[in-house]
């Protein structure tokens, strides 16, 4: 069974896995790796959710504010043993609930063309494709993307 809980980024478990993230993400974007990993930083990030199956930290996830009526979902990632399970959408559903608890209406979100399960992820989940926000504005291999929450 997998267990979520809420922390924040000095968690050791959940730099651990941004850790195993950034590696991964550095092998997928090649040269373009710099421009992506200024935007990364989790030193106060104060929303993280860590996922656990059978005690182990197998993934994460975080946000952070973006403006009054949205948070912006970033590292979230899932041990390559873990994939396929399910996880990442646990993940998701915990960060969207608090998002929501915390009264905000939307998450928005980057991620790339090298990170073509990502996009499946998203698109499953119900998140819409949106005009590249921010940073990304005109960088055409990022995708970004937005997901109206309904608020409990």
């Amino acid at each position: 069974m997998i267990t979520t809980i809420r922390t924040q980024s000095d968690n050791i478990d959940f730099q651990t896995l941004v850790k195993a993230l950034d590696i991964e993400l550095q092998l997928r974007d090649g040269a373009e790796h710099a421009f992506y990993a200024q935007f990364n930083s989790i030193a106060s990030i104060q929303h993280v959710v860590v996922a656990y199956y059978e005690g182990q930290a197998v993934g994460c996830g975080a946000f952070k504010h973006y403006d009054d009526e949205t948070m912006e979902i970033k590292r979230m990632y899932v041990h390559p043993l873990h994939r396929g399970k399910g996880f990442a959408s646990v993940i998701l559903r915990a960060l969207e609930n608090w998002v929501s608890e915390l009264d905000y209406k939307k998450c928005i979100l980057e991620t790339g063309k090298n990170q073509p399960e990502a996009m499946a992820l998203y698109a499953k989940n119900q998140y819409q494709i949106i005009p590249n926000f921010g940073q990304y504005a005109g960088v055409s291999d990022s995708f970004c993307y937005e997901k109206l929450l309904q608020n409990q």
